[in-house]
């Protein structure tokens, strides 16, 4: 567990999510969806019942998985979560999601999951590369994600479909050596 000051004195604490966290979870899951067209999952659309969400949470920290929480104000402000993957070619490389509500965008949430995220993998000495995918128009997200090193390594053309209109999406990786 931190404690880190982020921008406008906005204290926030990032730790592992616990089981306990299944209700704000939840609740962050359907607000987040109709803040953004930058995930793959609009309002309305997270359908996730409560016993899968929970058991998610309960398997997800393990020694190449884990899902932060940033939680600032007494809730959940973000979140970050990496999986690898489950046989011994693959164990060393996964992929990265972040997400942060909106009205905690622009105040270094991101940057502090993410941060967090690259220490974790560094730690794990299995780790070896983060992947991760972002819409090409989401130009905060790709400059964040450069600022720590990532790179570009490809374009998914068409990757989003939101309300008939096609958006394509970078994927980048982040070596750890």
């Amino acid at each position: 567990m931190r404690r880190v000051a982020v921008k406008k004195g906005l204290i926030i604490t990032v730790r592992k999510v616990l089981s306990e966290d299944i209700n704000g979870i939840m609740e962050y899951m359907k607000v987040i969806g109709g803040e953004s067209d930058n995930l793959t999952f609009g309002a309305g659309e997270w359908d996730v019942s409560f016993e899968n969400e929970l058991t998610f949470i309960e398997n997800i920290n393990t020694e190449t998985s884990v899902m932060l929480v940033a939680v600032a104000n007494g809730e959940i402000a973000g979140s970050a979560s990496f999986s690898a993957g489950g046989r011994s070619r693959t164990q060393h490389v996964g992929e990265l999601g972040i997400t942060v509500r909106k009205s905690y965008w622009n105040l270094g949430v991101g940057s502090v999951l993410l941060e967090e995220i690259i220490t974790w993998a560094m730690s794990t000495n299995i780790i070896r590369k983060i992947n991760l995918r972002v819409r090409t128009d989401n130009i905060n997200a790709i400059k964040l994600y450069r600022k720590y090193g990532f790179k570009e390594e490809g374009n998914l053309s068409r990757d989003f479909c939101i309300n008939g209109i096609f958006f394509d999406s970078m994927t980048m990786g982040l070596k750890i050596d």
